[in-house]
């Protein structure tokens, strides 16, 4: 997909979710950052050449303290993230810089997608496609969730987990294979 058409479908993933043009192009700071994010990433993939290249990723770094700033939510530029991205609430949400996110996913607000584990298993999550991520939920480690899985809120993933599976607790734990439709 083109820049363009990945700002494009997430705006349209927040207008499911309520309001119009002005409220979420003004007013919600999840679209904010992930309209960044898109830009930022743009720029970290595609500007090659040395003279250009340093300047764009300065101000992309200072955009993305800015928009931290404002917004509580933290998406490097080097993060993979799918199309139809969905962030619900302000605040509190830190995505590890080598993370991978699928497409059509929402995040929740206090989210943690991060680094962790020693030695082989030391590594940053890879979420599927249609991954739900509920509020102040941390996942960390070398692992992988897959489609359509549903993570409950406050729940600690630090194991891999099948498609359309439903996580809850601490350590999360598999309750349920109904997977995450109607979340998304």
């Amino acid at each position: 997909m083109t820049l363009f058409q990945l700002i494009k479908s997430d705006y349209k993933k927040h207008l499911k979710y309520g309001g119009n043009f002005f409220v979420i192009v003004f007013f919600t700071q999840g679209f904010w950052a992930s309209f960044h994010y898109r830009i930022s990433h743009y720029i970290y993939k595609n500007v090659k050449w040395k003279i250009f290249r340093f300047p764009l990723l300065l101000w992309v770094l200072i955009n993305q303290k800015i928009i931290e700033v404002l917004t509580g939510i933290s998406i490097p530029a080097s993060v993979t993230i799918g199309h139809s991205f969905y962030i619900g609430h302000f605040g509190g949400i830190i995505i590890n810089a080598n993370a991978v996110i699928g497409n059509n996913c929402n995040i929740s607000q206090g989210v943690t997608v991060g680094v962790s584990g020693l030695g082989e298993k030391r590594g940053v999550p890879i979420l599927g496609n249609n991954v739900y991520i509920g509020a102040n939920a941390v996942i960390a480690g070398k692992i992988i969730l897959g489609n359509d899985v549903l993570v409950s809120a406050c729940s600690l993933v630090k194991d891999s987990f099948p498609d359309f599976s439903i996580i809850s607790g601490v350590p999360a734990v598999v309750i349920s294979q109904k997977g995450s439709k109607g979340y998304i």
